[in-house]
């Protein structure tokens, strides 16, 4: 790219490319940190020079960080989906980080049920901790960045909260993809929008990413033809890697995404563009 094209779109042409993507002295916070694609998250961003709060239910976050030698990772205890728990966990790191620069949101719920066997209280109590235990995380860690200058927060949605599952791949004894988890990650879509609306004159952004077929290990040894029909259900013809997303929530934190907010990030190999 020549001079007068880096000048134009504000970047020095002095600096090296990779600094766009580097998060080094930036604090962020990754809720369900200790999840499967969470850890690869964590990794990620400490790589990426950030420090951060990994954060999840009970002691998942210290089991998985007591053997890593990363000093930026820093493990802490939260339910989101008690509102008090949620407040004291804000309070708390505030106090002793100060504001986040990021705030990273893979926390769900989920009945694993049948469509016919759901009640309506689980239905309320798996969107409570995924919608509405959502809306106070972004809306208090929104109002803490704005008042610090800006950031940038990520809520994690999912395919299905743009597509029903297919049922020809859901074979016994795989479950369809619940009905109460597809209405929450839609959800968090159009939370998404509402929030980059309300924070962006305040220099906060906020997107979405929407993951497809990211079977864990256990799925994958248990289950290996419900992965090979997930990965010919993509374009590309396979599953993702976990690397695929971190690499993905990296970039929506990096300043190489400062002209974006209210976007839904779909990382799903293809699967939804047919």
């Amino acid at each position: 790219m020549p001079e007068s094209a880096t000048k134009n779109i504000g970047i020095d042409p002095e600096n090296e490319w990779g600094e766009a993507f580097s998060l080094k002295g930036k604090l962020i916070w990754v809720i369900g940190g200790a999840g499967y694609l969470g850890r690869a998250v964590v990794r990620f961003l400490v790589q990426a020079g950030a420090r951060v709060v990994c954060a999840d239910m009970g002691d998942k976050a210290f089991d998985f960080l007591q053997n890593k030698k990363w000093e930026m990772a820093i493990p802490a205890t939260v339910d989101i989906s008690l509102e008090y728990k949620l407040n004291q966990f804000i309070e708390e790191q505030t106090r002793k980080l100060g504001s986040p620069d990021g705030v990273v949101n893979l926390a769900y719920a989920s009945t694993a049920k049948r469509l016919e066997e759901l009640t309506g209280a689980d239905f309320d109590k798996v969107n409570q901790a995924g919608l509405t235990a959502g809306f106070l995380l972004g809306r208090e860690s929104a109002k803490l960045m704005a008042a610090n200058g800006g950031g940038s927060l990520v809520m994690f949605s999912s395919m299905y909260g743009m597509v029903s599952p297919d049922p020809k791949i859901y074979e016994h004894p795989m479950n369809p993809n619940p009905i109460e988890y597809g209405v929450g990650k839609a959800g968090i879509i159009q939370m998404t929008r509402y929030f980059a609306m309300h924070f962006g004159l305040k220099k906060v952004r906020c997107n979405s990413i929407s993951p497809g077929p990211f079977p864990n290990p256990s799925v994958k040894e248990q289950h290996p033809d419900f992965v090979e029909r997930l990965g010919k259900k993509t374009v590309l013809g396979r599953v993702g890697e976990v690397k695929e997303i971190a690499g993905a929530v990296c970039f929506l934190l990096s300043p190489a995404s400062s002209y974006i907010t209210g976007h839904n990030l779909v990382v799903d190999g293809g699967w939804t563009c047919w």
